[in-house]
Order: structure tokens, then sequence, then C-alpha cells
């Protein structure tokens, strides 16, 4: 059974710092792209950054050039620097990993993280 275990959010000020990690396991399988989603209240989920198999990032243009994602295979995590936070970028912050040749989609339980003004 595959599973994603994410740790690192909390409570920082604006213009502060959080780095999230994402532990993968249970896979048998390699995975293709990983990424990270926010959901805010009342909002829809929506993809924060992504990552492929080899290494090339994707990002919202509401965090470029604020977060960096990267990727190490060989203990299967994902990592989301976050810096210069802003107020917005509350929410909560999902793992997300996709295996392509089974089209296997799997989530995280979410990491709060609340940005004060």
């Amino acid at each position: 059974q595959v599973q994603l275990v994410e740790s690192g959010g909390g409570l920082v000020k604006a213009g502060g710092s959080l780095r999230l990690s994402c532990a993968a396991s249970g896979s048998t399988l390699s995975f293709n792209n990983m990424g990270w989603y926010r959901q805010a209240p009342g909002k829809q989920r929506e993809l924060v950054a992504s990552i492929t198999s080899g290494g090339r990032p994707n990002y919202a243009d509401s965090v470029k050039g604020r977060f960096t994602i990267s990727r190490a295979d060989a203990e299967n995590t994902v990592t989301l620097q976050m810096n210069s936070l802003k107020p917005e970028d509350t929410a909560v912050y999902y793992c997300n990993a996709f295996v392509r040749v089974i089209g296997a989609v799997y989530w995280g339980q979410g990491t709060q993280v609340t940005v004060s003004s």
C-alpha cells in the first residue's frame, strides 16, 4: 500500500520561510511526476509545483521565484522550499505522486501552512 507522509507545515509570519517534505513508501514502481497541491478554505485544490522523474520543475505563476521543488529518488522524497511567504499562501498543502504505467495517483494527508500578516 502506497503512503505519502508530509511534514514541515506550521505558522510563519509574512516574509518567512517553510520547508515541506514528503516521503513516499510502499510502491514497487517508480514515481513519475511528484508534486505539491494546496487548498485554501472555500477554494478548489490547485497545483503549486510539480517535478518530473527527470527533474524538470513546473510552478504555478503565483509561486514562481519564491518556491523551489526538488526530489530525491533514492529516498522517494519530494521537498518544497517556500520563501517570501505571503498570507495568501495559507492553505492545506498536499503531496501528490503519479505512477504512469498503472495510471495511479496518490495523495498525502495534508499539512497546514498558515502565514500571518
